[in-house]
């Protein structure tokens, strides 16, 4: 559904706000380790969020990426979304047609319409707040851990 690009970037904004919520910047050998993401592919992923103003970017000694305490709460999965993949997710055609409209419907087009409709729902109300506090919960995570971690 979401591009790779997209998979990576909403999980890389995930553990950076939730490190951001303790204080704490991640560099981008963190990020790609635990995102399971080549780094210069992560890096690029990186440029756009920070670009997008959905993650913050220091250099130097004790730099990294960083979401500010205010912009946890802001952010929602949609703003990664739109900043990644534009919203072709939500326009286009369930099964890839190049035209599908409610005039000229696919098969799929209507059911398709309400799992957009619910997808787009989800993506707006969910913050990178409430994300980065399951995963500091330990409720979720973002990656399979080994039997050694």
């Amino acid at each position: 559904m979401f591009s790779k690009a997209c998979e990576y970037g909403i999980r890389a904004s995930i553990f950076i706000a939730a490190n951001s919520s303790k204080g704490i910047r991640v560099g981008i050998k963190d990020v790609a380790k635990e995102i399971d993401s080549p780094e210069p592919f992560t890096a690029k992923i990186m440029q756009i969020l920070t670009k997008s103003n959905i993650i913050g970017s220091a250099k130097g000694v004790g730099g990294g990426f960083e979401i500010s305490t205010e912009a946890l709460k802001s952010i929602k999965l949609i703003n990664i979304v739109d900043a990644i993949d534009g919203d072709t997710i939500y326009k286009g055609c369930g099964i890839g047609l190049k035209e599908c409209s409610e005039v000229h419907p696919c098969p799929v087009h209507h059911e398709f319409k309400k799992i957009r409709e619910l997808l787009v729902a989800m993506l707006t109300n969910t913050s990178l707040e409430e994300l980065a506090l399951s995963i500091k919960s330990g409720d979720f995570h973002l990656k399979i851990l080994n039997k050694n971690e």
